[in-house]
């Protein structure tokens, strides 16, 4: 029996097209249809409510809060990631004694598992006996030690950790780019008399342009969606309401409240607020390039 090439084609086709569906179009779908609904995350019984979920979202703080706290991490986090990590491509593109080793260095933060990471920061931001305070300390910039895991502080030690863990991301993905950009490029701006800054913002910055827009609209989505760093941090921190952003609000809901309609309530709107930025982003990108 022949079997023509297109019935071969959608043969090889629908065991990823089966895949994809069970693994990401139906749970959406069931997560959105679980948010018209008041049911327990463990009990069978569930209830028709329409938008009810919704409505009590609009008129609950913790939410509000936690949508602004999220939007402060993401934010600052992407800005504090992609300036330190074009700095850090632009050096580690030079040629140096050890560049290699120092290659390798600023790779670490990025392959160690998380939990590691946030026990390794929690006793070095210890208010007792972590390192950070007995450096502060010895050079005179602080005269008592500083409770970073507490509620003035706990935001800015996220931001510090998830900086620290997730920028060399930035740094792989510019420094491949500053490989590829032509020397001659470089070259003519020299013969036009541009100074290294000049030929920064003529030549570099806008041969980046494409590889930042990518960075920044992926180190977005996963910084306003990033739930395991923020969730270690919490625990036993005693400030935990001052980072809680909205993925663990969804998680506390879900699984603290055993409200599971509610908890997909939040995921669906944390997913219409993604769509929402993507979409000004990808606007003001298209604006730029006119």
């Amino acid at each position: 029996m022949k079997i023509s090439e297109r019935t071969a084609g959608y043969s090889l086709v629908l065991p990823g097209v089966f895949l994809i569906c069970a693994l990401l179009v139906y749970p959406v779908l069931y997560g959105v249809y679980l948010s018209f609904f008041s049911k327990h995350s463990f009990f069978p019984e569930q209830k028709f409510i329409g938008l009810t979920n919704y409505l009590y979202l609009l008129q609950d703080s913790d939410f509000w809060m936690s949508l602004w706290y999220g939007t402060v991490y993401s934010v600052s986090t992407i800005v504090l990631q992609v300036a330190l990590g074009v700095a850090a491509a632009l050096i580690l593109s030079q040629t140096f004694r050890g560049r290699n080793f120092v290659r390798g260095i600023v790779l670490f933060p990025y392959i160690i598992p998380t939990v590691v990471a946030i026990i390794l920061w929690k006793w070095l931001l210890n208010n007792q006996f972590g390192f950070i305070n007995y450096v502060l300390f010895a050079l005179g910039i602080v005269g008592e030690p500083v409770n970073w895991m507490g509620k003035d502080h706990i935001m800015s030690s996220l931001v510090l950790i998830s900086v620290w863990e997730f920028f060399p991301f930035v740094v792989l993905s510019v420094l491949a780019r500053l490989q590829t950009i032509p020397p001659v490029l470089y070259e003519a701006a020299k013969v036009d008399g541009a100074g290294q800054l000049r030929r920064f913002f003529h030549v570099t910055l806008p041969q980046l342009r494409n590889v930042l827009f990518v960075v920044i609209l992926l180190r977005g989505i996963w910084m306003f969606t990033k739930f395991d760093t923020v969730w270690l941090l919490t625990q036993g921190g005693g400030a935990e309401k001052y980072i809680r952003t909205l993925p663990v609000y969804a998680y506390m809901r879900t699984f603290m409240y055993y409200q599971a309609g509610l908890g997909s309530a939040l995921a669906v709107i944390m997913f219409g607020v993604l769509v929402a930025a993507t979409a000004v982003y990808f606007n003001l990108f298209r604006r730029g390039d006119e």
